[in-house]
């Protein structure tokens, strides 16, 4: 049985590479060619960084979905310190979404019309299907171990702060395209107008974190 479920865990991670490889190679080639930077994703990314405060800084790496736990280690951070005496204004917890977890910033409308929840091997708890929605976002019962916990959106109204790495968005929004038959540019667009107000685009995850730790923030990786 176990090894079963490694191999097929092989497979799918084989399968994910394989197609990461050929949706770079057909639609990022003039971002390896060179291509400058969109200044707005820079500016924007830049000044959100701005937003970093406090005594205590975390950034957690979140490449993979990780059963939510980049979000589950959010909260306890924040409900840990709030036990040590600090407010929620005295900290920040920061996740970069990079890799196998952008879905994690994408609406529910869009886990729905590109089958993200198969796409990246994400299970509804509740069916044990592919998530047709974004369960960490605004959680219902069940979508983690425990009630209680705080999803993305609570988590931000707390001051936490969430991106997600654009050029993850390029590579699967053009393998998404390529399965579905569709114009990759066209695909990114949509994928891009789905980011939830609560993430902000970054470059690219890797970018994030350096700067993260740049502004102090103590690195967790987050990705299982």
């Amino acid at each position: 049985m176990k090894n079963s479920v490694m191999n097929s865990r092989r497979k799918f991670i084989g399968t994910l590479a394989t197609g990461a490889t050929a949706g770079l190679t057909a639609i990022s080639s003039p971002l390896l060619a060179g291509k400058q930077m969109d200044t707005k994703v820079l500016n924007d990314a830049e000044d959100w960084f701005e937003g970093v405060k406090g005594e205590q800084r975390v950034v957690y790496d979140a490449p993979e979905p990780h059963a939510g736990f980049p979000f589950i280690w959010s909260w306890v951070f924040y409900q840990t310190n709030n036990q040590t005496g600090l407010s929620d204004d005295e900290m920040t917890a920061m996740v970069v979404l990079r890799h196998n977890a952008i879905p994690f910033a994408l609406n529910d409308q869009l886990w729905e019309k590109y089958s993200l929840g198969e796409m990246f091997n994400i299970v509804d708890n509740n069916t044990g299907a592919p998530s047709q929605r974004n369960p960490f976002f605004i959680p219902q019962e069940g979508d983690y171990p425990m009630p209680g916990i705080d999803g993305m959106k609570q988590l931000h109204d707390r001051g936490a702060m969430f991106c997600v790495c654009d050029m993850a968005l390029t590579v699967y929004s053009g393998m998404a395209a390529q399965k579905m038959e569709l114009n990759p540019e066209e695909v990114k667009a949509d994928w891009t107008k789905g980011v939830l107000p609560e993430v902000q685009i970054v470059p690219s995850g890797v970018w994030a974190l350096s700067r993260a730790q740049k502004k102090d923030c103590a690195y967790i990786y987050a990705g299982g």
